[in-house]
């Protein structure tokens, strides 16, 4: 059975590139970035383009945020290990992507919807990788430390987030918080 590592912390903490060292530091040779961000914009594209440099070519890239499953079975014996970052624009994706919601008001009963689906669809992708002889390390961003979002769509995405967080770093065998620059074991 794999493990499933679980890196958090703010925005620019270092918790991607203390996922990439860990990665690292283990020796793993055959190697999964399961990619969740879609470059939209120019930042987005650069911050992409960073990522890859830092961690070279000797990876197989998976650019996807939902099938996740069916996205990684194809590809699974070809890996000891999947960096899957990350949550938080999993969750994003997953979200906004396909759909025509007005957040300012909409429904809760279509917030509860969407929630379900995204947890149904990290708890299958969970519940895969640990029928595997896989590890994962999971990244994602810390929401919970700042400040209340005044848009109902910044509330919804953090309570949304918050809770997939918890449900990662539950199936995890170790957790990483990152602060300025600096790591500190949790779990």
């Amino acid at each position: 059975m794999g493990k499933i590592i679980f890196f958090t912390g703010g925005a620019r903490s270092g918790k991607s590139k203390f996922a990439e060292e860990y990665i690292k530091e283990k020796k793993y040779e055959k190697k999964i970035y399961f990619a969740t961000a879609i470059p939209f914009d120019e930042e987005m594209k650069d911050r992409v383009k960073k990522h890859i440099e830092r961690r070279g070519e000797s990876w197989i890239t998976i650019e996807a945020y939902k099938n996740l499953v069916s996205n990684l079975d194809k590809y699974i014996l070809e890996a000891q290990v999947i960096l899957f970052d990350c949550i938080t624009n999993f969750v994003t994706n997953f979200m906004i992507m396909d759909r025509e919601v007005d957040w300012d008001n909409v429904n809760i009963d279509v917030v509860n919807k969407i929630e379900t689906e995204i947890v149904v669809e990290i708890t299958k992708f969970l519940e895969y990788l640990k029928s595997k002889e896989i590890d994962c390390v999971f990244v994602t961003n810390e929401v919970g430390f700042g400040l209340v979002p005044e848009y109902p769509l910044g509330r919804y995405f953090r309570d949304i987030c918050g809770r997939i967080n918890q449900i990662v770093a539950s199936y995890s065998d170790e957790a990483y918080l990152a602060i300025s620059g600096i790591k500190v074991k949790i779990k």
